[in-house]
């Protein structure tokens, strides 16, 4: 955890991105490589929706929402991925389970890093 998932995406560029995608988004959200999980989700478009990269996290303050957000676009855009919609999907730790245990009494977990 946390999860970068990718959508309108093709599944080459990612594996061959992915070593940098994941080294850049571990500097910039302070968080261990080792911890980050990458999907490229599968969809069937119903209208036109935009190529996105939904980034699943515990909140972080808004300048590191920001930094994170520019790294990512900075880096998909050398690849002509200019147009790509950054979101962040922000986990409450008192609303998630592992092992159907509540991580809010995990002292690791950043508040405001």
């Amino acid at each position: 955890m946390p999860y970068l998932r990718f959508k309108g995406f093709e599944n080459l560029f990612l594996r061959e991105q992915l070593p940098v995608l994941v080294e850049e988004f571990s500097r910039t959200a302070a968080v261990p490589r080792e911890i980050v999980k990458v999907e490229l989700l599968s969809i069937t478009q119903i209208t036109p929706t935009p190529r996105s990269l939904e980034i699943y996290m515990f909140p972080r303050t808004q300048e590191k929402h920001d930094a994170i957000a520019a790294a990512l676009h900075a880096i998909l855009s050398r690849y002509g991925y200019r147009d790509v919609h950054i979101f962040f999907v922000l986990l409450t730790p008192s609303l998630y389970y592992k092992e159907g245990m509540s991580l809010q009494n995990i002292s690791w977990l950043p508040v405001d890093s």
